[in-house]
């Protein structure tokens, strides 16, 4: 086994591929990238992408951000984010991987938290002026010395990024690689509230591995991505399973179905990476049948306790692996057998594949004694949820754990030893990808007035959808709106149609 100073990084990955086919195609934009950002797409060679990520690095670099410093990240689905992401760490950064969704507030918090000395966007992501509301955010963020941003008609103090790709440079000189090293900061919500999650790039890349092996997908896949990495799971399942690929890299920025398909044909893409509940519906509407070139989907459960009852999958042509995710704690991977039914799930070591004897432990799952979902393995940031202050001194102290206890409700079965995931953690909320506290609806509905209301609803593809009602529902998106909340919230309050 290769010893930590020697593994590769994210980065060596990208050159490892650049050095064997530098002129192969490596990334491709969504077709409809106009729409949403509003510039043309493209594609790149390993040999161009590379050229791009130099002149990053060497921008970054010449910026003052000394290795190690955190650079955060807002971007959608397209190759500038897979740029941004290889030349931070080409120049020895930490990547703050910001949710698309959050605004001022959420930004604001996680910007102070992780003490980022940078931020990155886009001039606009869905007609939203994600550029605006990231100047706002670090005008309120100390630490913040670099704003730089993709696009046009970016606001007075933000660097314009395309410039950088597309002029002269100076070859960099950057850090040593080492693979020990911080990659990337995640953020999630558990029922002690709201936390920075770090990963170095060999967590990030044993996340990779699991999923990667786990699906059978092949070296030089050709390879469709419909999720917006900006979690540790995403991340895993699509940035590095591609670099551990070394084939195309197909974006997609949720959600066309028609969009999607077209480029699936036109890419001649043999894996598809996207959530599971919306996978599973696409290859209900006959989607494998009209791609018959797809191989390997690849699921992602954002609410695992849904996989055990979900639907068997209907192909034969192509595989199908559910990917549970913990929030940002960990994954793991199991590939459907052939009657299409999601594999029974084993308390204990499991390897990637987990169904091959005699393979490296990907990752371990128990039962804790509070009757939930423990996690524990290479992958695992065990101190990110296992630290806590000691009020006696205010040093961090760790409780003395080796795993992860995740929140989700889980149960035994002490005749074949499956483990049972049953109930998501309490007291939080997941709406998508976006994860809260229950008891912050309460507290965001009282600042609209006494009779205003704030619920969530239980949704199967969400996890849950929020519902709203106030006695001025326009007054009431614009208070959330200057409480700088997410469009999830907003939107909770939207005009109804009457019924006919």
């Amino acid at each position: 086994m290769t010893s930590p100073s020697t593994s590769p990084t994210l980065d060596g990955l990208f050159r490892r591929s650049l050095l064997r086919h530098p002129e192969a195609l490596a990334l491709v934009d969504p077709a409809d990238k106009m729409r949403v950002t509003q510039t043309p797409p493209q594609r790149l060679t390993f040999a161009a992408a590379d050229r791009e990520i130099n002149a990053l690095t060497a921008h970054f670099i010449e910026m003052g951000l000394p290795p190690g410093s955190v650079i955060a990240v807002q971007l959608p689905n397209t190759i500038e984010f897979v740029l941004t992401v290889l030349a931070a760490h080409r120049a020895g950064l930490v990547v703050a991987l910001l949710p698309q969704l959050w605004r001022q507030h959420d930004l604001t918090t996680a910007l102070n938290r992780t003490g980022a000395r940078a931020i990155v966007t886009s001039s606009k992501i869905d007609g939203v002026s994600h550029a605006d509301l990231v100047m706002n955010a670090a005008a309120e963020a100390f630490s913040i010395r670099y704003v730089g941003g993709f696009g046009d008609d970016l606001p007075e103090g933000m660097i314009p990024l395309d410039h950088i790709l597309a002029g002269p440079f100076i070859e960099p000189l950057p850090p040593a690689p080492d693979a020990r090293s911080a990659a990337i900061i995640s953020f999630d919500i558990t029922a002690d509230g709201f936390r920075a999650v770090l990963r170095t790039h060999l967590n990030l890349i044993s996340g990779g591995l699991a999923v990667f092996l786990e699906s059978g997908m092949p070296q030089g896949a050709s390879m469709m991505s419909a999720l917006v990495p900006t979690s540790f799971g995403h991340l895993a399942s699509s940035l590095v399973t591609w670099l551990l690929s070394g084939g195309v890299l197909s974006l997609h920025h949720p959600f066309d179905s028609a969009v999607l398909e077209r480029e699936i044909v036109d890419g001649d893409c043999d894996v598809l990476i996207a959530p599971a509940p919306f996978a599973q519906g696409l290859a209900e509407g006959g989607l494998l049948d009209r791609a018959p070139m797809l191989q390997h989907v690849i699921g992602l459960w954002r609410a695992p306790e849904q996989a055990e009852s979900s639907a068997a999958w209907p192909a034969t042509q192509a595989s199908f692996t559910d990917v549970y995710l913990f929030g940002e704690a960990g994954l793991f991977g199991a590939i459907r057998a052939s009657d299409g039914l999601p594999t029974t799930i084993m308390s204990g070591p499991h390897g990637a594949p987990r169904a091959a004897a005699g393979t490296a432990v990907a990752g371990e799952t128990l039962l804790t004694p509070r009757g939930t979902l423990g996690l524990r393995g290479p992958m695992v940031p065990v101190l990110a949820y296992t630290a806590q202050t000691d009020a006696s001194n205010g040093l961090i102290a760790a409780k003395p754990l080796d795993y992860v206890d995740t929140g989700y409700q889980a149960r035994l079965d002490r005749a074949t030893g499956a483990l049972h995931i049953t109930a998501p953690p309490s007291g939080v909320m997941a709406v998508g990808g976006y994860r809260f506290l229950a008891h912050d609806l309460g507290e965001w509905a009282k600042r609209l007035g006494d009779n205003a209301m704030l619920t969530a609803l239980p949704d199967r593809l969400s996890g849950y959808r929020l519902a709203g009602r106030a006695s001025d529902n326009g007054r009431a998106r614009e208070a959330l709106t200057e409480l700088g909340l997410n469009p999830l919230m907003v939107e909770a309050f939207r005009d109804r149609a009457a019924p006919e």
